[in-house]
Order: structure tokens, then C-alpha cells, then sequence
């Protein structure tokens, strides 16, 4: 299993790629699959960690990522003949390797992001088995072995059968995720709202979300994890993820409705995949839409939105559904 090294896997915090990467690979140690994880020396791990790279290059400014990311994949191929297949789950630099080793390879695309990308993908789908994480994702020109999405650990989210009167932004700060939107339709509705996470774009957390940061009405906590991140996840009204882009998948969101709370959400990308209307949450296609929205979540039973992610999106039914794909493609075996 090649993990990223931008976080610790599993992350400290922040790290959604690093999170899944954790999940699979202990929900397979558990199967009794040996697995062996390629990632940085501080990830914690029940199967075997190997690494090379000394800490998350995020967290430590003196790991230059270009040079590690490198040394972290020669570490990983230059050992390719002992497994029986490798599961990349750290970009596409991975696949340059792919031609040079008999193991077969699967890759997690974790969001395509443009077609300035696809020089490294479409080369290669002979060689490597693309999965997708949802449906929406899927690029059109590329050959995919098959469409998963991510799951969670539902035991370690509690449910919260009632919430509260606040409202809930969790994601990374940047105008991709609508931070400036929910405060807008939070302002509009007249309720509270409280912001988590990562601030990716500085420029836009100082001109769009701290002029509205009052510690009266508009909350900024930063990232967090543990139990305050449970907290701010299960405590909330309504998550607001009023994004402007073709979400790949949502990690935030299915960890929210694990927890009860419904979500409020654009409908694009993998939203509609992930959100049933009117039932764990809204799809709206406006600033009106969200707000008028906000005024309908207490027709939402709260344990809806967990039952789905029960469901559709465990861990459990992810690896699974991971393990049939490594059987096909160590059989032969062809959809």
C-alpha cells in the first residue's frame, strides 16, 4: 500500500487522502491480508510500515517533497517482486515505475482534476486498474477497473440525535469549498455557524471569512481533530457544503451524516451519488436554494443520514469491495 507522504497516515488533522489510505489498510489487516505500508516513519500502522521518509514534508519544512516523494517511490518499487500487487494511493508519479515491474498495480484516483493530468493516466490503463471514487469522477477518455466509494469507520462517529441551532462548514478554506457561500446563506437564515479547517488559500480567508469572524454569529476553530472534531460534526444543525466544483467524493460529508447530521450541498459532482434529497440532506443549486433549505432540515429524521452511511459507505463495504477487485485482477479475471 503506497501511501502520500504530504501527512502522517493516518493524519495528525488534516490529510483526507492519508485518512482513506489508514482506513483500507487496516480494514484489510483485519481481513488477514498482509499488507505492507510504504509511508512516512511516523504513520502508525497494524500491518508492516516501511518507510524511508524521515516525516510528512506538510509538517516538517526541511523535507523537500519533490526529492522524498521520489526516494519514497524507489524505496517502494526497487521491492515491487515481493508482493502480489501494489495499491497506489499517491498520484500519478507512481506510474512512470509501472512499465519497469511484473506486480500489478492498482491506482485510487482521489479526484481528477483536469486534463492536464491525463499524460500520466491514460498511457498507462493498459498497465495499471484505475478505480474512481464515485461515478461523477470518472473521466471519459479513461479506462477505470472500477468505481468505489470511500468508506468509515461508522463505530467511531457517535450518533447525535439532536444537534443543535448552529450551523457547520467543515472543509479545507479555499473558494473551491464555498466557505464564503455558507457564511453567506448561515447570515441569510439567521443562524450560527461554526468553520473547521485547514485554510488552503490565504488571500481568500482574509478577504472572504475573517472580516465575518465576530465570535458571536461566524466561528473560525481552524483544523481539528479528535474529539472536538467528532463534536463539531455531530453538534451541528446542518452541514453547509455549498462547494463551487465538482466534488470528487466528500469525506466530510458521509462523516457528518454518520454522526446524524444533515447536509446541505450543491449538486455537483459526487453529491447526488452521496446525498439522498429530502431524506440525509438538501442538493441545492443556488444561494436561495441553500437558505430556503436551511429552513427545511428539521423535516430530516437524524437517523437517516447515519442509516445510509451504514449502508453505503463503511468501511467494511469499501474494503470489500477492494478485495474483490484484487481478486479479479490476481485471477485474471475481467469485468
Amino acid at each position: 500500500m503506497l501511501a502520500p507522504i504530504a501527512w502522517r497516515t493516518p493524519p495528525r488533522h488534516y490529510g483526507p487522502w492519508e485518512l482513506v489510505t489508514s482506513l483500507l489498510t487496516e480494514a484489510l489487516v483485519a481481513r488477514g491480508v498482509d499488507v505492507t505500508l510504504f509511508a512516512t516513519l511516523d504513520s502508525l500502522t497494524a500491518g508492516t510500515l516501511a518507510g524511508v521518509v524521515p516525516a510528512p514534508y506538510s509538517d516538517e519544512p526541511s523535507i523537500d517533497a519533490k526529492v522524498w516523494e521520489h526516494r519514497h517511490l524507489a524505496h517502494l518499487f526497487e521491492r515491487a517482486g515481493e508482493f502480489d500487487l501494489i495499491h497506489n494511493q499517491a498520484d500519478f508519479p507512481a506510474h512512470a515505475f509501472s512499465g519497469l515491474v511484473d506486480t500489478p498495480m492498482v491506482t485510487t484516483i482521489h479526484g481528477f482534476s483536469s486534463d492536464r493530468i491525463l499524460p500520466m493516466y491514460k498511457p498507462y490503463e493498459n498497465r495499471v486498474h484505475y478505480v474512481a471514487i464515485s461515478d461523477a469522477d470518472r473521466h471519459p477518455d479513461l479506462r477505470y477497473a472500477a468505481t468505489i466509494h470511500h468508506g468509515i469507520s461508522l463505530g467511531a462517529f457517535p450518533h447525535d440525535p439532536v444537534g443543535s441551532e448552529d450551523l457547520l462548514y467543515f472543509g479545507r478554506i479555499h473558494p473551491d469549498k464555498g466557505t464564503a457561500e455558507a457564511i453567506a446563506a448561515a447570515r441569510a437564515a439567521g443562524r450560527r455557524l461554526h468553520i473547521y479547517g485547514l485554510v488552503q488559500d490565504e488571500g481568500y480567508h482574509a478577504r472572504e471569512v475573517l472580516p465575518h469572524v465576530d465570535g458571536e454569529t461566524v466561528f473560525f476553530h481552524g483544523p481539528v481533530g479528535g474529539a472536538e472534531r467528532l463534536r463539531a460534526l455531530g453538534s451541528a444543525y446542518a452541514l453547509l457544503h455549498l462547494i463551487n466544483f465538482d466534488e470528487p467524493f466528500g469525506l466530510s460529508v458521509i462523516e457528518a451524516m454518520a454522526c446524524g447530521t444533515p447536509v446541505i450541498a450543491v449538486a455537483r459532482g459526487s453529491m447526488p451519488e452521496i446525498i439522498d434529497h429530502g431524506v440525509t440532506g438538501f442538493l441545492v443549486g443556488s444561494h436561495e436554494g441553500a437558505v430556503d433549505a436551511i429552513g427545511k432540515i428539521g423535516s430530516i429524521d437524524r437517523k437517516a443520514p447515519r442509516e445510509a452511511v451504514a449502508e453505503r459507505f463503511t468501511i467494511d463495504r469499501m474494503a470489500g469491495a477492494y478485495v474483490a477487485l484484487y481478486e479479479r485482477i490476481l485471477t485474471g479475471r475481467r469485468e
